[in-house]
């Protein structure tokens, strides 16, 4: 950490003009995010409607060649509303939701919301076992899809747990005005919907604190993907804390966004960041680094939602004249390098980076609302930075055993207090839910979060982000679980055991997957072709370890029988460092080639990009 990075009282008062400047919105998103009013309406279906009060004929969304109003999308948001409210649907009903980017995505999940059912947002890159577990794991009682993932879901149907006349399915084009046609076994829901009703249903305005909103999935620290509640308080705080306090748009912007809508960044904090203010957001349907800044002046974006990757690859675009001809003034996302962060600024001309820290099923996060460098910024709520011991892999406690909180300056393990203020609505398996909770952290009976990341206290409630701990490492702008991979890859013929981990490669952000396994037989005849169809046919691609090290021994264990990792990680894909071979899937290669030393030069001197 830089000492410049280090906030002083100076520093701190040298942004009051800026923050007096927007103190109403500021307070107003403050309060939001305080909320403990459980019997006030509130939640997206309400937002939706209340921008459309405030900006009926402004943008609402825009989509290649598709533009809809606030008025138009709230009428076909209400028209879902009322179809799956005729059939039956109540409140608390899960539909599994398995789209892309696109306008319908955004119209299903608005019309669920208001009559109180849940949208189970499916990862669009899962398949096979992981897919199947994901939807049977919520209980839904419809699933809705994307024609574009049809072939996804056809795989693996026989395994869902659903009746067969609930499948529901847009045509893979702009079906507002066109429902056009959907594979046989699926209902048409654009064509089922024309006739309903486009009036505000009275459901919509009976959402309240901790009604669940959707389920976001999560690869957490140990086996299949976790679905984590996601409700409409928890929407309202993001809503109020992130588009009135700290992003801060006008009825004129435009918000781009590329990233995943199965997300929260994209899902809660880039669109909610627009709905605020009655903006436009313009939706990608998938990220194009050549095609981004093209897609900006096109559609006069005035910001952009970002994870550190998605700035790291705009960064690494060749040098380009009119980089600053654009009208992008904020940008609001987590995971910009510090390496790059202020050069990214001048080079695209950027005023504002609200970096910020959350995650799915937390209760702590920070937003930099004073507009400070590498910092994911200030925390309102009540958390701690305690000292962590890593061989151990737990908290330090002191000898009245409780945690010790870190000075500034150091770094330690986050972990939010569990309030009223700040409840931890936990994962829909309550032992996973324990396994999270810390007690008795610095008084009897009191109870934290545990975020499982580790963070650099840097002053006046403001911290910096240094690396996730445990069994889940985050690659690509995912978290990848370990376990996940480790169970899925023994699956294999000749594999006997396999370990996963995250290892660094210079100058990428993230840690890339590298796998170290038992094989019964000599590595020079395994079949890695195999492998390598079977694992793009079991896990999203970001899953799939990039390095492979063949072990010859028994793994090495800790006491506990946890597999030891430290060592592993130290000493990565280095071949100084082992006489074990390793081989790597290099960027646009299909399969794992061994490592030499001329590669490993290649790989740590930038040649290939990951």
């Amino acid at each position: 950490m830089s000492n410049a990075d280090v906030i002083s009282l100076p520093k701190l008062l040298s942004r009051m003009p800026m923050l007096l400047a927007n103190l109403p919105g500021i307070v107003k998103g403050s309060k939001m995010a305080k909320l403990t009013d459980k019997t006030m309406p509130l939640g997206l279906g309400l937002a939706i409607q209340r921008a459309t009060e405030m900006n009926p004929n402004g943008v609402a969304v825009i989509h290649n060649d598709t533009q809809l109003t606030y008025t138009q999308f709230n009428a076909w948001a209400n028209r879902i509303a009322d179809y799956f409210s005729s059939i039956g649907l109540k409140k608390g009903d899960v539909v599994a939701v398995d789209m892309e980017n696109r306008t319908e995505l955004l119209g299903t999940v608005v019309g669920l919301a208001k009559i109180g059912a849940v949208s189970a947002l499916i990862n669009t890159s899962q398949r096979g076992k992981v897919l199947t577990h994901s939807v049977n794991l919520v209980e839904p009682k419809a699933a809705i899809v994307g024609a574009e993932l049809v072939e996804a879901i056809e795989e693996v149907r026989e395994h869902l747990e659903l009746p067969a006349d609930r499948f529901y399915c847009f045509a893979d084009q702009d079906t507002l005005d066109n429902p056009g046609t959907v594979p046989n076994g699926y209902l048409n829901l654009a064509e089922l919907v024309r006739d309903c009703s486009s009036e505000n249903p009275e459901s919509a305005s009976k959402i309240y604190l901790r009604d669940p909103l959707f389920y976001i999935y999560t690869s957490g620290t140990t086996g299949l993907p976790k679905a984590v509640v996601f409700n409409h308080g928890r929407w309202q705080k993001a809503y109020g804390g992130f588009g009135f306090s700290a992003v801060r748009l006008q009825k004129h912007d435009r918000m781009y966004c590329t990233l995943p809508f199965y997300h929260a960044t994209g899902m809660v904090i880039g669109w909610g960041s627009a709905i605020a203010a009655g903006a436009g957001l313009v939706l990608a349907r998938k990220f194009s680094a050549s095609r981004f800044w093209e897609d900006i002046r096109k559609n006069d974006c005035t910001a952009f939602a970002y994870v550190g990757e998605l700035c790291r690859y705009l960064n690494e675009q060749p040098a380009k004249p009119n980089d600053r001809d654009n009208k992008v003034h904020v940008i609001v996302g987590n995971g910009l390098r510090p390496g790059i962060w202020k050069g990214f600024k001048a080079r695209f001309g950027i005023e504002r980076v609200v970096e910020l820290y959350a995650s799915s099923e937390g209760n702590v996060a920070f937003t930099n609302i004073f507009n400070f460098d590498n910092t994911v910024g200030f925390s309102p709520v009540s958390y701690a930075i305690v000292k962590y011991d890593k061989e151990r892999e737990e908290p330090v406690r002191g000898p009245d055993g409780f945690m010790i909180k870190v000075n500034k300056g150091e770094a330690g393990l986050l972990v939010g207090e569990i309030s009223d203020k700040t409840p931890f609505d936990g994962y829909t398996d309550p032992e996973k839910t324990e396994k999270s909770v810390l007690r008795n952290v610095f008084k009897k009976g009191d109870s934290y979060f545990n975020t499982g990341d580790m963070m650099r206290d840097i002053g006046f409630k403001h911290a910096q982000f240094v690396d996730r701990l445990g069994d889940t490492f985050r690659w690509k702008g995912e978290n990848v679980s370990t376990t996940e991979v480790e169970q899925i890859m023994d699956g294999f013929e000749g594999i006997v055991e396999t370990v996963v981990y995250g290892v660094e490669i210079p100058n990428t952000n993230g840690r890339a997957g590298m796998a170290q396994v038992r094989l019964d037989g000599d590595h020079s005849q395994f079949n890695f072709k195999g492998l390598c169809e079977y694992l793009k046919h079991e896990i999203p691609a970001y899953a799939a370890p990039v390095f492979i090290r063949i072990n010859t021994e028994e793994m090495e264990t800790t006491g506990t029988f946890k597999h030891q990792k430290n060592k592993l990680k130290e000493q990565k894909y280095d071949l100084a460092q082992q006489d074990n071979p390793v081989y790597v899937m290099l960027p646009g290669e299909s399969c794992y080639q061994l490592l030499t030393a001329e590669l490993q030069e290649g790989i740590d001197g930038g040649q290939f990009r990951f």
